[in-house]
């Protein structure tokens, strides 16, 4: 499973940015039976989950992230979006993409959000 993240860049506290995962190469119902998710990791920490977005329609964010960050999925651009707004210092990642198909877990390149002002 290919996953191209893209949309990361540099914004000031308060802004934001809206991330982008697809993937190409996945057919349709393929595409549906997959749960996807974002992930993030800050230097020095551990890589942790921020929102997922499962098969069955279900969706999940981390606490720090409830009410600013929105996950969505179109199945016919084969993209998983993740809409962060209000953005805050401590948002600063490397953000990846997450898929996970048949209990195996397949990663995006990493892609680097850094709130500053």
């Amino acid at each position: 499973v290919q996953l191209q993240a893209s949309g990361g860049g540099l914004v000031q506290p308060g802004g934001s940015l809206r991330l982008s995962c697809k993937a190409p190469r996945m057919i349709t119902s393929t595409f549906w039976a997959t749960d996807f998710g974002w992930y993030r990791q800050a230097p020095g920490k551990q890589r942790d989950m921020v929102a997922s977005a499962s098969r069955d329609g279900s969706k999940d964010y981390a606490d720090s992230v409830k009410g600013r960050f929105t996950i969505s999925r179109d199945s016919s651009k084969k993209t998983v979006s993740l809409q962060m707004d209000s953005l805050k210092t401590e948002d600063t990642a490397v953000y990846y993409c997450h898929a996970r198909q048949s209990d195996i877990d397949y990663w995006g390149e990493g892609t680097l959000v850094t709130v500053s002002s």
